[in-house]
């Protein structure tokens, strides 16, 4: 069942002047902060292009609230046009308080889509109490987001996913996977029907919190799967906490090393010929097998305008 509400003649995106007087001179430096972020984001790996319908999926936590602010936002300064449609997934989980969303939509003025589909059901009943839902509700949700993307003729699907559940991810993926795997900013998916974007990659997850609080968003709390104590993620989280408060830094370090991969100096086949290496293969970074371990520093993070299409 889905419920269908068009975008009105005028569509609000960017706050009224008199309206960004209530918020803090910190606050709004934030609120650019991120939208830098997010536009260098977009940039770096061609998310949004002339044309596009952005169905921007979101849940009613933090992370998807501000995607969708983010990107109206940015749409209303850039120097080309896109559709924005919010979608979010009514999975009929006890308790969900279904009015919020469809009326923060239409408070903001912004074209959405309702979707409800009893998943939370079939959650309960295929996986034993207990055990972690996390994998099947996602497979359910993918293929539903699919289908609507797919019905309202969207060309991006725009995910609330940020820094540092990428970062969460790669770990996940060495630890229990045995992969250097982590979340791309930007994918096809399986059936080649769809691109996924994931705006707010470069965006970290206590940037999103802070602005969250100071947008006062209606936050539905997930009581499914991201609630589970027993979920990995959740210790994977707490993990690089520890590190970011006892070594600050850490985290952007480790945010850099996913744009800077060397294959040369790991050890996959099917992305470096380590079979056919000879004398005469040249090799990026050179020899360092009598090397000491070389640690440069990462730089803070910068506030710099980025470059581009999408400059502020």
């Amino acid at each position: 069942m889905e419920h269908v509400v068009a975008a009105p003649a005028f569509s609000p995106a960017e706050p009224a002047p008199e309206k960004e007087s209530r918020f803090s001179n910190t606050f709004l430096r934030l609120k650019k902060h991120l939208e830098r972020k997010v536009g260098e984001a977009i940039g770096d790996y061609g998310m949004i292009a002339d044309g596009d319908v952005v169905m921007v999926c979101v849940s009613g936590g933090k992370d998807s609230f501000t995607l969708l602010s983010i990107l109206l936002a940015l749409r209303e300064r850039a120097p080309i046009d896109f559709r924005i449609v919010a979608m979010n997934l009514d999975q009929k989980q006890p308790g969900f308080p279904d009015h919020v969303l469809p009326a923060y939509f239409e408070s903001i003025g912004v074209e959405y889509r309702i979707v409800t589909e009893n998943t939370y059901k079939i959650v309960k009943d295929k996986i034993p109490e207990g055990k972690t839902t996390c994998s099947l509700c996602s497979r359910l949700r993918r293929g539903i987001i699919y289908r609507t993307a797919k019905d309202i003729g969207a060309t991006k699907i725009a995910l609330g996913h940020h820094r540092d559940d990428m970062i969460e991810t790669l770990f996940l993926n060495m630890f229990f996977g045995g992969k250097m795997k982590s979340m791309p900013p930007k994918l096809v998916s399986d059936d080649r029907q769809n691109v996924v974007i994931r705006p707010l990659a470069y965006c970290s997850e206590k940037d999103i919190e802070r602005f969250a609080r100071g947008m006062e968003y209606p936050i539905i709390p997930c009581n499914l799967c991201g609630s589970q104590e027993n979920a990995q993620r959740k210790q994977i989280k707490a993990m690089l906490r520890d590190w970011d408060t006892r070594f600050p830094g850490r985290i952007v370090s480790i945010a850099t090393a996913l744009k800077n991969v060397v294959p040369s100096h790991l050890a996959d086949n099917a992305l470096f010929d380590f079979q056919g290496v000879s004398c005469e293969t040249q090799v990026e970074q050179g020899d360092v097998v009598f090397d000491s371990p070389d640690m440069p520093v990462i730089q803070p993070e910068s506030d710099a305008i980025p470059i581009g299409v999408w400059r502020s």
